[in-house]
């Protein structure tokens, strides 16, 4: 293998991109033991993640191709780093102390580390998203989320 074809398998967003097909994918397999109704909504958000993935992949090796070169993933890594601790703290958090709780306090987190502080906003998105997500799954369909094990006996 060339300097040329390793260089444009080791761009950023090229193994972002596979990265992010791999772990889908996974997911994706593990959805197969779940009760279809339970399936659809986790099923449907990863093969979407495999579409915008694969699109990102495509771009990229395009510009590849083009000889533009890759471009720097964040000009603020410790922005994204805290996203991620976020996420890792959030999936901590859901088991503990439950789906709605750990929702309810990472929304403004997340937006707040990526800039957007106002209150009122904050507020409104937090009861959108978790008033959609009630009324949606929780109401319409009777889907349980995680209480947490704080609260079980």
């Amino acid at each position: 293998m060339s300097d040329r074809h390793t260089s444009r398998l080791l761009r950023p967003e090229t193994l972002t991109a596979i990265g992010i097909i791999v772990v889908a994918g996974c997911f994706l397999y593990a959805t197969t033991d779940l009760r279809p109704i339970s399936a659809l909504l986790p099923g449907a958000m990863l093969a979407g993640l495999v579409v915008l993935a694969v699109a990102l992949l495509v771009r990229d090796q395009r510009k590849a191709s083009a000889g533009e070169p890759p471009v720097q993933l964040s000009s603020a890594p410790l922005r994204v780093m805290g996203a991620f601790a976020l996420i890792v703290g959030y999936a901590v958090a859901t088991d503990f102390i439950g789906f709605y709780p750990s929702t309810i306090v990472i929304i403004p987190l997340v937006s707040a580390l990526f800039g957007f502080r106002n209150p009122l906003g904050l507020l409104a998105a937090t009861v959108i998203v978790v008033g959609a997500v009630y009324l949606i799954f929780d109401f319409g369909m009777s889907q349980d989320f995680p209480a947490g094990r704080l609260w079980q006996n």
